[in-house]
């Protein structure tokens, strides 16, 4: 039979059954899943080699993934699914909407549930995995998906995998893993190829300089020599055991579908299924609406509400062979990969370079609420411009009633509370501001949008009408000493062959990014108190410090204005000091909960925030 079965192995209370609000005490519950698609059914023909995986005496395409869930014991009577879409196998949610630990990925105690917004919201909280490549370290949640066949042998091609050291490999630099394995050891029948920079032309390796240390690895010779940090090295070789990596869209779609429609003995009565991603996850929700993913075998919605964040304008690496959904684009690093494509939005365009006219949600009933939000960060890295302007940048976009864009001003992709503000690799120190006071209070109003129908605040995202969205070309930043700018957006072009991608790209959608003040602060979206009343400089962007020509990954960049202006003039700062932009520490105090008031009463900030930003302003130690 088509469809799924749920094995539940454990059940356990959560948190020595502490009690969250009127959902009281809370259970966690591990399981497996297993699922079973028809490869002819209408609504899996868009999952790429589904008809070469092996099949079952009944004909159909069998897997395996692993779930979790945190369920409340006193449910609603109709309550509410939110399903967080795992980050290379990390559950997100409590991390980035209640300030959890970044490293709960087991969650068990108290502490890992934060501030208890979910918790005491009464959500029943659920992942799974979809990703078979993902990690399962520290409790990741996996997938066993089958391999695509032909002649039943597993499928091979060539494949280019582009690695880079010091960024965000795990290799330390003298032994590099591959994403597939390798058909054959012999050096002589791939190729090695290093570049400083994405825009250099790339420099062969010699085939006598490097070897195979197996099917899945290689290094460089003499054995001890280590691939050099932050240069970009590409190698091409013949690849085999492609799985089919789309169905974890359907099995995403199907694991809610069967939770919300058919069992009630796990999760109790549904009334609503919200999503929530971000990042790589939000990626993945944008593709899986493109998919038509959003509606199951039985004409029935699976989502009501969809949440991203910091997903930008991409989808995921994922329903392709030789897929590899861990890729993720920036100006440096995996440019030429399948993730930026048309259409970028909801509103029905036409791209200019393939002649398509269509939108990622094209009207149709199962169609959720959405509500998309992003860092500064993607309007420099990410193209999230193209989610709310016409491809070629020159007009803004009417949105769908049933979307609202947000831009976070002033944040970086990964800011949070307790975030690294060291450069890193980067050249300027690192941006600690967080986003999350406004994902709450948007998360909210897409659960009022959803259950109650009351509409989310307008979108606020920078206009090509107000003049607030800029190429990147067109941002003057202040001209603070030690302060490196930036190089440029990161240019979203139309998509290329991965394997083997042109030396040169001339086409590029046309990108914005914010426009800024005399500060070098943005001037639109949501401008949460350390923008509106600010204690510095904040960007989306940083840049590389071995390569100053090329935004550093997804990094933004700080720097605090000084205390008084003698302490700025002898540093050369241009920008007003503290002293002189508030006099003393309670004005300063008094104008940011001005600042915070005036987004509670617009529904952009959550009362409870409000007056954590007024208490941290009456404590500031930088006055």
């Amino acid at each position: 039979m088509v469809g799924i079965a749920l094995r539940v192995d454990a059940v356990e209370p959560f948190a020595e059954g502490r009690c969250w609000g009127e959902a009281g005490p809370y259970e966690r519950v591990r399981g497996v899943m297993t699922g079973t698609l028809d490869p002819a059914a209408p609504e899996n023909r868009g999952i790429v080699d589904l008809d070469k995986a092996p099949r079952n005496a009944a004909g159909f395409v069998e897997y395996e993934s692993d779930f979790f869930m945190l369920r409340p014991l006193r449910r609603r009577a109709a309550g509410i699914l939110v399903y967080d879409v795992t980050n290379r196998g990390n559950k997100r949610i409590l991390a980035v909407l209640d300030d959890g630990p970044a490293d709960g990925n087991d969650p068990k105690y108290a502490r890992d549930a934060g501030i208890g917004f979910s918790l005491g919201r009464s959500y029943t909280l659920v992942w799974s995995g979809w990703d078979p490549g993902a990690p399962t370290a520290n409790n990741g949640l996996g997938a066993r998906f089958p391999l695509a066949l032909e002649n039943g042998r597993p499928v091979s091609g060539r494949i280019r995998h582009e690695f880079h050291i010091g960024t965000r490999t795990q290799d330390k630099g003298d032994l590099v893993r591959l994403p597939y394995p390798a058909v054959t050891t012999e050096t002589s029948r791939a190729r090695l190829t290093v570049r400083e920079r994405e825009s250099d032309a790339r420099r062969e390796i010699p085939a006598d300089r490097w070897e195979f240390a197996d099917a899945r690895s290689i290094r460089l010779l003499p054995r001890g020599t280590l691939f050099a940090p932050f240069k970009i090295y590409e190698l091409w070789y013949e690849a085999s055991h492609s799985r089919v990596l789309g169905i974890g869209f359907a099995a995403v779609r199907d694991f809610v579908s069967s939770l919300r429609y058919e069992r009630a003995d796990l999760v109790g009565e549904l009334a609503h299924a919200l999503a929530f991603g971000v990042s790589q996850s939000g990626r993945f929700l944008r593709h899986f609406l493109e998919l038509g993913m959003n509606k199951d075998g039985h004409g029935r919605r699976v989502f009501d509400g969809v949440f991203t964040h910091v997903a930008g304008a991409g989808k995921v690496f994922a329903n392709h062979r030789f897929g590899m959904p861990a890729r993720t684009a920036t100006q440096h690093e995996d440019r030429l990969y399948p993730e930026n494509w048309f259409p970028f939005g909801h509103a029905v365009m036409t791209d200019p370079f393939s002649g398509r006219t269509g939108a990622i949600l094209p009207g149709r009933p199962d169609d959720p609420c959405v509500i998309e939000v992003n860092s500064a960060t993607e309007y420099w890295q990410k193209g999230a411009s193209l989610i709310h302007t016409d491809p070629l940048g020159r007009h803004d976009a009417v949105l769908p009633p049933n979307v609202r864009v947000y831009l976070i001003a002033g944040t970086q992709h990964a800011g949070r509370p307790g975030a690294d503000p060291s450069p890193g690799p980067c050249a300027n120190p690192r941006n600690p501001l967080s986003a999350t006071p406004a994902l709450r209070a948007l998360f909210l109003a897409l659960e009022e949008w959803v259950t109650k129908g009351v509409p989310p605040p307008p979108s606020r995202v920078p206009s090509i009408a107000a003049g607030t969205a800029v190429t990147a070309a067109e941002v003057r930043m202040p001209a603070i000493p030690g302060f490196a700018q930036a190089p440029g957006a990161n240019p979203i072009v139309p998509p290329v062959d991965w394997v083997d991608p042109p030396a040169r790209i001339e086409a590029a959608y046309g990108t914005r990014v914010c426009a800024v003040d005399a500060d070098g602060n943005e001037v639109a979206g949501i401008r949460l108190p350390p923008i509106a009343v600010p204690l510095g400089t904040h960007t989306g962007w940083n840049v590389y410090r071995e390569q100053p020509c090329e935004l550093c990954d997804r990094d933004g960049s700080f720097l605090p204005f000084a205390r008084t202006r003698e302490e700025r003039e002898a540093a050369g700062d241009p920008r007003p000091s503290l002293a002189e932009r508030y006099g003393d520490r309670a004005a300063y105090a008094a104008r940011v909960e001005a600042a915070a008031a005036a987004l509670v009463a617009e529904r952009l900030l959550l009362p409870e925030d409000a007056k954590a930003y007024g208490e941290a302003a009456r404590t500031c130690e930088r006055f």
